[in-house]
């Protein structure tokens, strides 16, 4: 007889819910992951594959569908069909080489974040002083962006960008890749920064525009979809 199929068990980030890739041609947000969620339950039933989302990452998720107003519904689905868990904070290492890693990059980019502001600072001094005001209405209002306001908006940008593009920068993100290492778990996310760091805790991850079409093909494979 053959063997069943070892056990899958994913966490899951926010990304995937509100990401454009899991959405069919003029699909909507509510109904994508009306969709994604029906898929869930179905992989649960049939194929014994677990879904997980940190405490935290229900409440930012949460927030985000309430924000954009999705039928009440969907927290039902979500509460029914995904385990809310949180990571074993005190139980679960991580090697002290990631460690290292995540202190060696964030103190690169701290220098690059410092180069960025350094730049904005040297092109305002080089601005015409005629020129860092902007026009007024009658009240005295400014009616638009000087080039000193649009040199500090590019900044703001770029030491975004600098500082927390590809990198862990929120609880969230942590407690996303310390639950996945607790459960031997894979990581469903488009999040590049977590990405990034479920390969160097040794993570098996899936990008999240793919998770649908990954569980459609485990269910038509033992023939529960044809």
């Amino acid at each position: 007889m053959p063997r069943d199929p070892p056990r899958q068990q994913f966490v899951l980030d926010t990304s995937l819910f509100v990401t454009e890739e899991i959405r069919a041609d003029d699909e909507s947000l509510e109904g994508a992951v009306f969709r994604l969620l029906d898929l869930v339950a179905t992989a649960r039933l049939e194929l014994n594959i677990s879904c997980y989302v940190p405490p935290s990452i229900h409440e930012e998720l949460g927030t985000i569908l309430r924000e954009r107003e999705v039928d009440e519904e969907v927290f039902s689905r979500l509460d029914t069909w995904v385990v809310r868990k949180s990571p074993d904070r005190y139980g679960v290492t991580i090697p002290a080489y990631v460690v290292y890693q995540f202190i060696d990059e964030m103190s690169d980019r701290v220098d690059r974040g410092l180069r960025v502001s350094e730049k904005a600072l040297r092109e305002v001094e080089q601005l015409d002083p005629e020129e860092l005001a902007g026009a007024t209405d009658e009240d005295g209002h400014e009616e638009y962006m000087t080039e000193a306001d649009q040199v500090l908006s590019d900044m703001r940008d770029k030491y975004r960008r600098a500082l927390r593009q590809g990198v862990l920068d929120s609880r969230e993100d942590f407690d996303l890749l310390v639950l996945a290492r607790e459960l031997d778990a894979g990581v469903v996310t488009e999040d590049r920064g977590i990405i990034s760091w479920a390969d160097e805790f040794g993570l098996r991850y899936v990008r999240g525009g793919q998770f649908p079409t990954l569980l459609s093909e485990y269910l038509r494979a033992t023939g529960v979809e044809g």
